[in-house]
């Protein structure tokens, strides 16, 4: 396995995997979710978004084919979770209410559709037909352990900021997600009914 191994095609891997799931994006989210008390386990959102794209990279295909869902739906989909997370940030407003009895939001909206989204997803399955496998697991894993780290960081990031300076970015990146949604949705629902 390791003599399919090539720095070029793992580097390429790193970077598009690294630019898809966009953790420092991420950052305004998660420091917005630990304002309203919805507290982040940096260590199992890591592990669970590292598991389920690794699970989707060795059978997202078959997954979908299992309950009939397409790529394209699967991504319009997400689009639409991760456009009902920017306007929580934009219109300062709560859309996904916590009633069950998990009341931390690790898994969503952090691990779903943040990071182990549907755009990691479709990419995954995409490099997979470019690459060696061996190479995009260790461009998965070199961004998984940059996911830590930055997760990590977000109370310093926090306190670096100040709560004015939080505003500002997450209403910027509130605004950033939900371009990046609608082209999501748009561009998915265009191949569904072109």
């Amino acid at each position: 396995m390791f003599n399919e191994f090539n720095i070029q095609e793992f580097l390429s891997a790193f970077i598009v995997l690294f630019a898809i799931i966009d953790i420092i994006g991420s950052v305004p989210i998660i420091i917005n979710l630990k304002q309203r008390e919805r507290p982040v386990s940096e260590f199992k959102a890591t592990i669970l978004s590292f598991v389920l794209m690794l699970v989707f990279f060795l059978a997202g295909d078959l997954l979908l084919k299992l309950f009939h869902v397409d790529i394209t739906s699967f991504a319009a989909a997400g689009g639409i979770i991760i456009f009902c997370v920017a306007l929580e940030m934009i219109l300062d407003i709560e859309i996904f209410k916590n009633n069950g009895p998990i009341k931390e939001a690790t898994l969503v909206p952090l691990v779903f559709p943040l990071l182990a989204g549907p755009g990691a997803f479709t990419t995954l399955l995409s490099l997979k037909a470019e690459f060696d496998s061996i190479n995009i697991l260790l461009g998965l894993t070199a961004n998984m352990i940059w996911v830590y780290f930055v997760l990590k960081m977000t109370d310093k990031v926090q306190r670096f900021l100040g709560a004015g300076g939080i505003f500002l970015i997450r209403k910027f990146f509130g605004v950033i997600l939900l371009a990046i949604s609608v082209k999501l949705i748009t561009s998915n629902i265009s191949q569904l009914f072109g």
